[in-house]
């Protein structure tokens, strides 16, 4: 999908997000992702969701939870002021379906897609399919985005469901105390193939939880890629943070404290 904005009243045209695993454990991350909604989001024109919103998502019938239906409510009133919302799903979210698309008012886009902002050309992806190094978890990511399999769990009563993903979960960080950071971030061969099949020089990406601006190249063939933070504000060493992209195109990081960041 490619869409073209343009900016009004000195306001960001977009703003990007990914990887605030929100949870109702986790209050105080909540607001601020619902003060973010109200005094950020609201004062661009598109928002981007690049996966990982929730810390898990276990089918659209979790709607009626009211932790989950809050979330949806509030970015539903992003939408409704006239902020056009887009999603991309996560690792742990990538059970999102029409049911919360709608609820929230937002509109799911394939990973990785191609969008125009500014006048700049750029794609956009969760980043977890760029992590090839981490073979297990590429075959679990195979299975799981498997049409058959998703439709036979969600098949599943909702408790269930939940409890397999507890499991998982468990089983996961386990295994992450195994594995060195290199396994779990991106693969540049992966990295230089999406940017070679998108033909685009600029990729937003999340996932990693390593946030930072990467360059490479040069001159016609220079590519930047900009990396999102996860987001935790229940513990002392806070994370956070967004990416924004004005009318001229230009790109600019903020922290955890609103503050733009120096590239």
């Amino acid at each position: 999908m490619t869409a073209s904005v343009s900016n009004q009243s000195g306001a960001p045209v977009a703003l990007f997000i990914s990887d605030l695993h929100l949870q109702a454990a986790h209050p105080r991350t909540t607001q601020v992702f619902l003060d973010f909604l109200q005094e950020q989001a609201k004062r661009a024109q598109q928002l981007y969701l690049l996966g990982d919103l929730f810390e898990y998502w276990a089918g659209d019938d979790d709607l009626e939870t009211p932790y989950n239906r809050e979330i949806a409510e509030a970015i539903r009133q992003v939408s409704d002021s006239g902020v056009q919302v887009f999603w991309i799903a996560g690792n742990r979210d990538f059970l999102v379906g029409d049911g919360f698309a709608q609820a929230a008012g937002l509109t799911m886009l394939p990973d990785p897609s191609v969008i125009t902002v500014g006048g700049q050309r750029l794609a956009i992806a969760h980043g977890d399919a760029q992590c090839t190094d981490d073979l297990a978890y590429m075959e679990f990511r195979a299975q799981v985005r498997q049409p058959q399999w998703q439709a036979q769990f969600l098949a599943l009563p909702l408790a269930q469901r939940k409890a397999i993903i507890a499991g998982v979960r468990k089983e996961s960080q386990e295994e992450q105390r195994h594995k060195t950071m290199e396994i779990m971030d991106v693969n540049p061969a992966a990295i230089d193939a999406l940017f070679d099949s998108t033909a685009t020089a600029t990729l937003i990406h999340g996932h990693t939880h390593r946030p930072a601006r990467h360059l490479s190249g040069a001159g016609e063939t220079a590519r930047t890629r900009y990396v999102l933070p996860d987001w935790e504000y229940d513990v002392k060493a806070q994370r956070g943070g967004w990416i924004a992209i004005d009318a001229d195109g230009v790109i600019r990081r903020f922290g955890h404290d609103g503050q733009q960041l120096a590239d």
